[in-house]
C-alpha cells in the first residue's frame, strides 16, 4: 500500500464519506494524509447539497493509530516538526468547525491522534471491537495535542486517566466516559451509522450548519454570554423560510420540505 491515495472519498446524495486509506500503516495520519484529508474537507466545506460527513479507517481493524511514527523518527529537522504539529492541530480545528456534521465510524483501534480525531468528530459510532487510547506517555511523549478534544469531550479525571495510563480501553469504557455515542456489533456497525446518517441528512441543511457552529460559540462563552449569544440566534433562525416551513409541516402534520434543501 502506497500514500498515492492516503484516503478515499465519495458522496452518496447528502452524505459524504472519508476512508483513511493505509491499513499497512494502521491508517497512521502521516504529512500527506493530514494534507489531503484538509484539502477534502475544505472541498465539502463548500457543498451545499452535503449534510453529513462520515469518516472511517480502511481495513476494519485499526481506524487510525495517530501521527506516523516513522515520520518522527530520529527527525531533527525542526520545521519539518513545526509544519507536522501544525498541520494535524489545524485539521483537528477544521474539522469541530466544518459546517456538516462529522461521524466517526470506529471499527477498530483509535490511539493517539486517532483517538483525537474520534473526539474532534461531532458525533461517534464504535464498534464493540474498538479500543482507544492516548499512550504516548508509554513511549515518552506526552500525549500534548490529543488532550484538547479529548479533555473537552471526556472532563478532566476521564481525561487524565487515559494521558497518565496510556492503557487501551474498550467501546464500553468509551461510551460511559462520552468519547462515543453508541457502541454496536461489529456485524451491525454499517447499518447503525448508515441510519444515523440517513436521520440527520434528513433535516434542513441551513439548520444543520447553523446549529453546529451555535453550539461551538456557545459553548465557548460564559453563562450569560452564551445565553445572549443564544437569543440572536434563535431571532435570526426563527424568521428562517426553513424554521418557517418546518413549524407549519408540524402543525399541518405533514413532513416538510426545505426550502434550503
Amino acid at each position: 500500500m502506497t500514500d498515492a491515495r492516503p484516503i478515499l472519498a465519495s458522496e452518496d446524495g447528502a452524505v459524504a464519506r472519508i476512508v483513511l486509506n493505509r491499513p499497512a500503516a494502521g491508517n497512521s495520519l502521516s504529512m500527506a494524509t493530514v494534507e489531503a484529508l484538509r484539502a477534502e474537507f475544505d472541498r465539502l466545506a463548500a457543498c451545499q447539497h452535503i449534510k453529513v460527513i462520515v469518516l472511517s479507517g480502511a481495513g476494519g481493524r485499526i481506524f487510525s493509530a495517530g501521527h506516523d511514527l516513522n515520520e518522527f523518527n530520529s527527525q531533527e529537522d525542526l520545521d519539518f516538526l513545526t509544519r507536522d504539529f501544525a498541520g494535524i492541530t489545524a485539521l483537528m480545528q477544521q474539522v469541530m468547525a466544518q459546517p456538516q456534521i462529522v461521524v466517526a465510524k470506529v471499527e477498530g483501534v483509535a490511539t493517539a491522534a486517532g483517538c483525537e480525531l474520534v473526539a474532534a468528530c461531532d458525533l461517534a459510532l464504535a464498534s464493540s471491537a474498538a479500543r482507544f487510547a492516548v499512550p504516548g506517555v508509554n513511549i515518552g511523549f506526552w500525549c500534548h495535542t490529543p488532550q484538547v478534544a479529548l479533555a473537552r469531550n471526556v472532563g478532566r479525571k476521564a481525561a487524565m486517566m487515559m494521558l497518565a495510563t496510556g492503557k487501551l480501553f474498550p467501546a464500553a469504557h468509551a461510551l460511559a466516559i462520552g468519547l462515543i455515542n453508541e457502541v454496536h456489533e461489529p456485524e451491525a456497525l454499517d447499518a447503525a451509522v448508515d441510519a444515523l446518517a440517513a436521520e440527520i441528512a434528513g433535516k434542513a441543511g441551513s439548520v444543520l450548519r447553523r446549529g453546529k457552529a451555535s453550539f461551538a460559540r456557545q459553548a465557548a462563552l460564559p453563562l450569560a454570554e452564551a445565553y445572549a449569544f443564544a437569543r440572536e440566534q434563535a431571532l435570526d433562525n426563527i424568521v428562517d423560510p426553513d424554521a418557517r416551513e418546518g413549524i407549519a409541516a408540524f402543525l399541518e402534520k405533514r413532513q416538510p420540505v426545505w426550502p434550503g434543501g
